[in-house]
């Protein structure tokens, strides 16, 4: 099995049955040569889209990466939906994602109520 886990997620799999009924109408439209049948197809496609980044954001996706072995299976919620993922560009659209450089190097972590410092440097003796 991957490391990864993708997909295994509420969010992964009703995004993808949706997605799936949307192509198949555009087919049938195409097939039966209906402009309101693709147009409609291409409407629940993007609702897939949307559906699926809504689910995402409450928490039924998970951030991209390795995901520990626990929270594997398919109802698991990721409790940092709230505060966005680094590297999501999902959470970052909807103006939560983190940026990786904030804390990330420095290993200073802000602390709520307290405004941000930069970290003191290092002292370096001359030898």
């Amino acid at each position: 099995m991957s490391q990864y886990d993708e997909g295994h997620t509420v969010a992964g799999w009703t995004g993808t049955a949706i997605a799936t009924f949307g192509s198949a109408v555009v087919g049938a439209g195409i097939c039966m040569v209906s402009p309101a049948l693709i147009v409609g197809g291409l409407g629940i496609l993007a609702a897939s889209v949307l559906v699926t980044w809504a689910l995402h954001l409450t928490g039924w996706g998970k951030p991209p990466g390795v995901r520990p072995r626990g929270e594997w299976r398919m109802g698991a919620r990721d409790p940092a939906a709230r505060d966005g993922h680094a590297d999501c560009w999902g959470c970052r659209l909807a103006g939560r994602g983190r940026r990786a450089g904030v804390g990330a190097s420095s290993g200073v972590v802000p602390v709520a109520g307290e405004p941000e410092r930069e970290p003191e440097p290092a002292v370096v003796e001359a030898g």
